[in-house]
Order: C-alpha cells, then structure tokens, then sequence
C-alpha cells in the first residue's frame, strides 16, 4: 500500500513528460492508484468523482476571478501597464523579468486575482519577448515566483489563508501555535524561492533563447496586439473596483464573496455595460475554465489517495525506520510531502491532510512548533511549484503558450521544479532544524 503514492504520482509525471495532456494524466494516476489499492476501475472513477468537490471553492472562485480580470481588461487599464513596461523596459531583458516578478507578486495580496491576470498580461508582451530573444522559461519563474512566494511569506491577501490553515491544521491535530510564529516559520522557506528566482534570472536563462512555433502544441489563441491608451476616469473607477474587491476579500477572508463585490461596482460604476454581462462571464470561463477544471480533477486524485489510505501507509512506514534524528526525520518528511503535494498539486488543499500526518510525528520527535510549522508549510508549498496539475504553473503557461511557442512541461513545470522546488525543500529542511 505504502507504494501507491510512489507509483501513481510517477505515472502521472511520466505521462506530462510524454506531453501527454494534464487531465488525462492525473486521470490514469488517480485510476493507478485505485486500482493498486483493490478497487474496481469503475469504484476508482466513482471515488475519483466524488472527491472533485473538494476544490469546488477554489475552481468557482478562479472562474469568477476569471471574469473580473476580463471585465478589468475590457477598460483598457492593463493595456496602460503593458504599454508602460514596453517604453520602459524594451531591450532590459533582466529588469523586465524582475518587473513581471513584481506585477505577478501584487496578484496575491494587493490586487487578489491571482492567476487570472497573466492571460490578459502576458499575451500583449509575447512579440516583444520574441523580439528581445528573452527566454520564456525566465517569465514563467518570474510568473511562479510572484505566485507563490508572496503567500508563503506575506499573511495577507492569500498568504492570510494559507498562514491560517497551516494554523488551524496544527490547533487541530494537538500542536499550539499562533498566526504569527507562522509567518515567522515560513520566512527561511520562502527565502529559498527569492534565491532560486534570481539564479533563473541570472543564470540559468540569461542567454538569448528564440521560442519555436508550435513547441506548445497549440495554435494562437489570444491576440497579442497592445492598444494605446491614457489614464481617465474609467480607470480611477475600475481601481477603486478592485480596492473594493480586496477590502471584501480581507474582512471575510473569501475570494468568491471579493471576485463578486469586484464584479458588481465594474457594473454598478458602469465601467462595464451590463449589457455585457454574459460576455464577461464566458471570456472569464473561457480562460480559467481548463485550469479550474485541472483543480477540480488533481482533488479527486487527492480524495483517491487518502481515502484508500495510501498516504498513511506510506507516512506510517516512513516514520517506522526514522528513529529520533530530527534532521533524518524532516528530510523524510519533505520527501513524502514532496510526493503527495505535486501529485495534488494544492498547497492550500494538501495542508490539512499533511498537517494531520505530520504534527503527532513531530511532537513525538521533539519538534518545536515552528519547526512543524516550516515542515508542514514547506511541504504544501511544494505542490504549487513543479506540479503539472498545480494553478502556479498552468497559470504561466495559459499566458506564455497564447501563441502556441511554449510547453507546460517543458518550459514551466520542469523549470519552476528545478529552480523553486529544490531551494525550497533545503530552506525547509534547514528551517526545521534550526527553528
């Protein structure tokens, strides 16, 4: 049983390196991994099924995200930002990988619309990446970076429901700790991705790269043509839209409730015509939809996995030859986290199941509860980065593959593995034994 992880989630890899599509391959995993722990094939998808519901909140939340990106679009406000960054920055390939980096960090605390901004971003820039030659597997960490790293370290926006379900995970399996010696416990973690961002930049893909018609496989999808547009009084309005989104987003602590507030002042401000509600809402379902649906698909694989007891067999007999060396015990930790998560492809999702494995371990071991804390935050992190199925790398591909030159497994999930995944199980390793 404890070989079930292993297995399905090494079906699932190979499959995406095969360029086989995402949902097929989690698909087969989740069916692998029913099969191999006695179900029927047909009790497999059943249970498959049924645990899609987990990530119910969060595919409704990017749909609806979706549509307040499409309607902040239609005003023509981001069309300001990608022509600023054009005059700017045209021919400083590092500068504007780094300004990505920061455009796409503000999308997780101060403008809420995490991944729903790249397609309406990215596409606009990709002539300009051409004609720069700027590697885009250099975007797509810089993308990943402003993802994942402001959550893990900020608790505000995101990071205030991931710091707050590490939190309750803990509360709730016997372990005392506050949301404040959370974010403490994630700063060296977190650290690790600053380092891996800029070794991306600056090393790994500084060079002159020119992206290849059809390498993603796909033929153009979005137009990438960029409009001229000044600031009026449209924009001041959409803006105060989005501050609106995100003070709802904050005081109740959830995305759909703040993505509807955002979208109803576009409406109410008349920004947006209501006319062209229906409009909104598709083009919203239309860019998010494939990546909701991918969420919606990796949490029935997840439901597979724990309700057949494949994650606690192999905790179980992880822990079973660990003996009482903390820094041997966190290294297996991770390992396992490792496994589970980017099989997932979750952090948020993962953390209460890791946290119910991880924390009667650690205090058995010694840990203090920051140590747990790092190893339980580290360990849902590294579902989000060099997952096939996770939404920090099906987000920068949904931009960067707008013109059919660049592949997800390829150019996003294998890079932002190596240069985000690696740097964060050793921060994370390192948190646990020194914290």
């Amino acid at each position: 049983m404890e070989w079930v992880v292993v297995v399905s989630v090494l079906v699932m890899t190979i499959l995406s390196l095969l360029r086989v599509n995402v949902i097929i391959a989690i698909i087969t995993a989740g069916l692998v991994a029913g099969l191999m722990s006695g179900l029927s094939i047909v009790d497999s998808i059943d249970m498959l099924v049924n645990g899609m519901g987990g990530q119910a909140n969060t595919a409704l939340s990017y749909i609806l995200l979706g549509a307040f990106a499409v309607a902040i679009s239609y005003t023509g406000i981001t069309s300001i930002l990608v022509n600023y960054l054009i005059r700017v920055l045209s021919g400083k390939k590092t500068m504007m990988v780094l300004a990505i980096a920061g455009v796409a960090s503000l999308s997780q605390n101060l403008v809420p619309v995490h991944i729903a901004f790249i397609p309406i971003l990215i596409p606009p820039l990709l002539k300009l990446f051409d004609q720069m030659r700027l590697d885009r597997r250099a975007v797509a960490t810089a993308l990943t970076f402003g993802l994942k790293a402001p959550y893990i370290m900020i608790p505000a926006g995101f990071g205030l429901i991931f710091h707050q379900t590490i939190a309750d995970g803990m509360n709730q399996n016997g372990a005392t700790i506050s949301m404040s010696e959370v974010a403490l416990s994630m700063l060296i973690p977190g650290s690790g991705m600053i380092v891996g961002l800029l070794f991306a930049v600056f090393i790994s893909y500084r060079k002159d790269r020119v992206a290849i018609e059809g390498a993603g496989g796909t033929d153009a999808t979005i137009t990438t043509d960029v409009e001229k547009v000044s600031f009026n009084k449209t924009h001041a309005l959409t803006i105060l839209a989005i501050i609106g989104a995100l003070i709802i987003q904050i005081i109740f602590e959830n995305l759909i409730f703040g993505a509807l507030t955002g979208l109803f002042l576009m409406f109410l401000f008349l920004v947006v015509p209501f006319k062209l509600g229906d409009k909104i809402v598709s083009d919203g379902i239309k860019m998010m939809g494939f990546i909701a649906f991918v969420m919606l698909v990796a949490s029935g694989f997840g439901n597979v996995l724990k309700e057949t007891g494949a994650v606690n067999a192999l905790v179980e007999v992880s822990s079973g030859f660990l003996g009482d060396n903390k820094v041997v015990i966190s290294f297996v930790l991770l390992l396992v986290g490792l496994l589970v998560t980017i099989g997932i492809g979750s952090s948020f999702g993962t953390i209460p199941i890791i946290a119910a494995l991880y924390v009667p371990i650690c205090i058995a071991a010694g840990f203090s509860p920051l140590a747990t804390a790092a190893l339980i935050g580290t360990a849902g992190a590294l579902g989000d980065a060099g997952s096939p199925a996770s939404d920090s790398t099906l987000g920068p591909t949904s931009g960067l593959n707008a013109d059919g030159k660049h592949h997800h497994i390829w150019d996003t999930v294998v890079p932002t593995f190596i240069h985000y995944n690696i740097p964060l199980f050793l921060f994370g390793w390192i948190a646990s034994i020194v914290l």
